[in-house]
């Protein structure tokens, strides 16, 4: 296993300086975990262990429980690095972490927070917290079992909220960001990702399309509703949001196994209501690694869509 500098990170040839993440030490890896992933990934893909694809490997850190080596692919190789094999995290989740620990204003410690389709790592984060309520439709492991559009909670009852790749198998996902916006306090903020084709300028969806096969090809999952586009910002602000894009910079990219074009979406309820008919623009930023706003402008017209 090689060393990296814990400051610095070479890409194209140039050193680049690196945030030091926060590491949770109750995900601390231990070597029983890693070496059941390490043999549930060999049975799955073993040609991410050859000598030529090991070759290919970079030597990765991971931001939540601190492990440093090499990755592990996933979906036969599609999805290389995806995998850290001390936790189990995959590359959003890593990306949320970095969010909630660097980033000033996003801290989850005493917010009450309502999860959509928690991952493992946030159910073993979030033992034992009151404030803490994880919901699915499906998923055994959660609290409770919730839909989407149609939210058992009362008005404004959490600060944060959220729903990493749960909008592209909601039917109608503008009921769901609506009800989103409803549970949220005025102020409170979710932080929602979901999978993006950034050369489409609209969402691809069609409710006509039900088999499985072609599903999975067109949007890119069996049970998946759609594909969205560069609009995805357009449907949270017309469910009342204020919009921010959260990525890290390649240096970060590369040191914690991100995907390049992986975006957390800030969806921020506002502490005011806006005057209805509002044309003001909205802007799609990304946040640095020390909290400023660093521009990625992408201005959009703020026509509302039906």
């Amino acid at each position: 296993m090689s060393k990296i500098d814990a400051t610095r990170i070479q890409v194209e040839g140039r050193w680049q300086p690196v945030s030091q993440p926060t590491v949770h030490p109750a995900l601390a890896p231990s070597r029983l975990p890693i070496m059941r992933r390490i043999v549930e990934g060999f049975l799955k893909d073993r040609r991410q262990f050859s000598p030529t694809s090991r070759g290919r490997k970079l030597i990765r850190e991971c931001p939540i429980c601190g492990y440093r080596g090499r990755f592990l692919s996933l979906e036969h190789g599609l999805r290389l690095d995806s995998r850290c094999p001390g936790c189990g995290s995959r590359e959003r989740h890593r990306l949320q972490h970095l969010l909630v620990t660097e980033e000033s204003g996003f801290s989850l410690d005493g917010k009450r927070i309502l999860h959509f389709a928690p991952e493992r790592h946030m159910l073993r984060l979030m033992e034992g917290n009151p404030l803490y309520v994880s919901v699915d439709l499906h998923q055994p492991d959660a609290d409770m079992r919730v839909d989407a559009t149609c939210i058992p909670f009362d008005d404004g009852a959490f600060d944060v909220l959220i729903a990493h790749h749960l909008l592209e198998h909601v039917d109608d996902d503008r009921a769901a960001l609506a009800e989103f916006a409803r549970v949220l306090r005025p102020g409170g903020f979710g932080l929602i990702a979901v999978p993006q084709n950034f050369s489409l300028d609209e969402t691809d969806e069609d409710p006509g399309v039900t088999d499985p096969m072609v599903r999975f090809w067109r949007f890119g999952g069996y049970d998946h509703r759609r594909l969205y586009g560069r609009d995805f910002f357009d449907r949270l602000r017309a469910a009342g949001f204020q919009v921010t894009a959260y990525r890290r910079p390649p240096a970060d990219q590369l040191r914690y196994a991100l995907l390049n074009d992986e975006v957390i979406y800030i969806a921020r309820k506002p502490a005011r209501v806006a005057p209805p008919n509002s044309r003001s623009e909205v802007d799609e930023r990304t946040l640095s690694t020390d909290g400023r706003s660093v521009e990625m402008r992408h201005r959009s017209r703020a026509r509302l869509r039906d």
